[in-house]
């Protein structure tokens, strides 16, 4: 059971978890294992914070439950309405042939749910990119509109 009630995952699942200021994310493939992407310097910590300000991640196969870090998670193929998932076995394959791979990591073009999505749907997309550059730009017009009636 998922931490938060929801039912098992199963193979080629995107699984949403709820790290302190962001949620990190993973691909269920079997057996309770996961594929993320996690900085290359994190053998113990895959996943932390600390792979934000890495520009390369290196694709694992991991344990879910070593994953977590004792955070809750769900299930989320939240896109599943916007795009058409891929056949679980290749989605399974592609993910696969991706561990132990180093990829180039950017918060903003190339994150772990730019990564997972692409592998479910064959489109790397990142909604939590889009809030924060929403809330970039709410800031920016922000200040900028308090600055020019001064």
């Amino acid at each position: 059971m998922g931490s938060l009630g929801l039912p098992r995952p199963r193979p080629g699942d995107l699984i949403e978890i709820f790290r302190i200021g962001y949620e990190h994310w993973a691909i269920y493939v079997e057996d309770d294992c996961v594929v993320h992407l996690a900085a290359p310097s994190e053998e113990f910590e895959a996943g932390s914070i600390t792979s934000v300000f890495s520009n390369r991640a290196v694709v694992k196969y991991s344990r879910l439950e070593d994953v977590l870090h004792g955070c809750s998670w769900k299930v989320n193929n939240k896109l599943d309405g916007t795009y058409l998932p891929l056949p679980v076995d290749q989605i399974l394959q592609r993910t696969k042939e991706m561990v132990n791979k180093i990829v180039q990591y950017s918060l903003i073009e190339g994150n772990c749910e730019h990564f997972v999505n692409g592998l479910r749907y064959g489109v790397p997309r990142s909604q939590q990119v889009g809030r924060l550059l929403l809330g970039r730009w709410l800031l920016a017009e922000l200040s900028w509109g308090s600055s020019s009636h001064q």
